[in-house]
């Protein structure tokens, strides 16, 4: 029987799922509508894939801000300014039209075309979680975490058809709408935020200059994690949205009900992700489900009909998460205390900005071709990485207990 939560888990933890879960319903939103809004507004596939492009370059811009210089401040003031910029994305993004101001606004704002945390809010949460739990619960917390998140992504990539289906005449104009309740939920995070705890504040003691000690494992990680996630950009949501769209001529409602499928299941796996990892190690169980969830994914992209596509991307779609919270866990335990945001951070940063270059791509592929060539580009790139992994690091154990 899993826990609801770990025993040692303080009540900041169940404020920051809760903030979580809102950024996932608002991600989970935005990413489906994105692709389906900007084709109504008359954009091709490679303006699409530029402005979800520039949304991963400034999420990359934004997170290497706050891992390397966020120390400074107090984690609280790190999370309210965060919320503060969704907001203006959603205003933003709801004012704005044209190309050149929609790229703009992708690049400075939060919005993210995955069903993954990208976002600025990552290296402070994720460092505040470790703190808020013992360390032989810590990946069961993560998972929790990322479950909130993925579930309620996939029940905002469900509302995403509500548009479509309920008035399909005045589709637009409530698709834009949406980008204002993205903004409302930044305002709602806001304000669970300001409940947060001091005492998860490092003491001034310990805000040191980041990465003095764990400089080389880290960016052995990241350069790692950049390879999957250069994969990863080529099926970003809204790049495998608008890839069923050309392909199968789906409508969003339909393919908004195929999102929340596969965002729940993914949300569902990741509570196995601790238990697997508890018998037989972190990078084991990062490897040992991504690597048939990634030969799912290439599968899918060269199937013939819709079912058997939707059939692979639903299987891919029960294993590709369960590696999330091994990982987060495993790069918590490598790292001491007053390291944790710094390596959240740089280890995420060339996740942003190695999958940035993936959409661009897939948008090209798509507008020369309806066929699968992002899933099976990023298929084949994701599992090169796993293989990498293991070869590396299946020996390699946390220093810390229980981590």
């Amino acid at each position: 029987m899993i826990r609801l939560l770990p025993p040692s888990a303080a009540p900041d933890a169940a404020r920051l799922i809760g903030t979580r879960a809102a950024r996932g319903f608002a991600d989970g939103l935005a990413s489906v509508l994105l692709a389906s809004y900007l084709s109504r507004l008359g954009f091709t596939p490679v303006q699409i894939g530029a402005i979800a492009t520039a949304t991963l370059f400034g999420s990359a811009a934004l997170l290497l801000s706050v891992g390397l210089l966020g120390h400074r401040y107090p984690r609280r003031t790190v999370l309210l300014a965060s919320s503060a910029l969704m907001c203006a994305t959603g205003v933003a993004f709801y004012l704005a039209t044209g190309f050149w101001a929609l790229l703009a606004v992708a690049f400075v704002g939060t919005l993210n075309p995955s069903s993954g945390d990208v976002t600025l809010f990552l290296p402070t949460e994720q460092a505040v979680l470790a703190e808020s739990a013992a360390a032989r619960d810590r990946t069961s917390l993560f998972a929790w975490y990322n479950l909130a998140g993925a579930f309620a992504g996939a029940l905002g990539s469900l509302a995403a058809g509500l548009p479509d289906a309920i008035a399909p005449g005045a589709a637009a104009q409530a698709e834009r709408a949406a980008f204002l309740l993205y903004g409302a939920l930044g305002a709602a995070s806001a304000l669970a935020y300001r409940k947060l705890s001091p005492s998860l504040e490092p003491p001034p003691s310990v805000r040191a200059a980041p990465l003095q000690k764990s400089r080389g494992v880290v960016l052995q990680l990241a350069a790692l994690f950049s390879l999957d996630a250069f994969g990863g950009g080529f099926v970003v949501q809204s790049i495998v949205a608008l890839w069923l769209f050309r392909r199968f001529g789906l409508s969003v409602s339909t393919a908004a009900a195929i999102f929340f499928a596969v965002n729940l299941l993914g949300a569902i796996s990741q509570l196995v992700s601790a238990r697997i990892a508890a018998r037989i190690g972190h990078v084991r169980t990062m490897v040992y489900t991504h690597l048939p969830a990634n030969a799912f994914l290439l599968l899918a992209g060269v199937m013939p009909t819709l079912p058997l596509a939707a059939c692979f991307l639903l299987l891919r779609a029960m294993l590709s998460q369960m590696d999330v919270p091994a990982r987060q866990a495993y790069v918590m335990a490598m790292v001491p205390r007053e390291e944790r945001a710094a390596a959240a951070s740089v280890t995420n940063v060339p996740r942003s900005l190695a999958s940035a270059i993936g959409p661009l791509l897939a948008g090209a592929l798509l507008q020369a071709s309806p066929l699968g060539w992002p899933l099976i580009c990023g298929g084949a790139l994701k599992i090169a990485y796993d293989l990498t992994l293991y070869a590396r690091f299946s020996r390699r154990v946390p220093a810390e207990a229980g981590g």
